[in-house]
């Protein structure tokens, strides 16, 4: 019971962080960037497909109003879904624009939306780079997604992995010196040492979060360098 609550008290949760994120949307602010801080955005990749499917959402709550003009009550039953939905919609996209990655003096925040939030700290971060990737292909490896060391398939680091992927890609890879936790949306937990994650400026986003590193390199200590421009492949 205790645990069924614990899952009802993260969706209700989830459920305000949206809804406040459409608030957010409509002033032009965001959530939790403070000053000299950098936000990296990761919603445009996602935006086209969210309108759509809030587009056909619309233009499906128009049809059935129209339907069931002869039933009120089901009529009016659907309308409320449908405009919970639609505004569900809006606000699955305002919390990925609201809520961005933010990289401050100590620590780089990666989020995805009002869902899961990854505290790094920098100077764990052994090395980032440019690594653009479908997530398709990553239910076949669900020894990884557990958090299964898996060095199997040459993975540095040889710890579980976390993606935040949206639009199913990531295009970020962040390697750690140790594990950090992932607590997803109903609760499950993951102990991992590599996480991937997606930007709109993947590349400016790899330069940033570099140079933050080598702000907090001792002299004399090198930051890896980027390993090529980073082919397009397979989770």
């Amino acid at each position: 019971m205790n645990r069924a609550g614990g899952t009802l008290r993260r969706l209700a949760a989830h459920e305000g962080r949206w809804m406040a994120s459409l608030a957010w949307w409509v002033t032009r602010r965001r959530d939790g960037t403070a000053p000299g801080e950098r936000a990296l955005p990761y919603a445009a990749a996602q935006a086209a497909l969210v309108y759509g499917l809030t587009f056909v959402c619309a233009v499906e709550t128009a049809g059935v109003h129209v339907l069931l003009g002869g039933v009120p009550v089901a009529r009016a039953v659907l309308l409320v879904v449908d405009v919970y939905t639609v505004l569900m919609l809006l606000g699955f996209q305002a919390a990925a624009v609201t809520r961005p990655h933010v990289l401050g003096a100590e620590v780089l925040r990666l989020r995805e939306g009002g869902r899961t939030e990854v505290r790094i700290p920098v100077e764990h971060i052994v090395s980032v780079r440019y690594d653009l990737r479908f997530t398709k292909e990553s239910a076949k490896k669900p020894a990884k997604a557990r958090g299964v060391p898996a060095d199997a398939d040459g993975e540095p680091g040889g710890g579980g992995v976390a993606e935040l992927a949206v639009g199913g890609q990531t295009s970020v890879t962040v390697e750690l010196a140790g594990p950090v936790e992932v607590v997803r949306l109903l609760g499950r937990c993951e102990r991992v040492r590599t996480v991937r994650f997606h930007a709109d400026d993947a590349r400016g986003a790899v330069a940033a979060v570099r140079a933050r590193m080598r702000e907090r390199t001792a002299p004399g200590d090198e930051v890896p360098e980027e390993p090529g421009r980073g082919a397009v492949r397979p989770g």
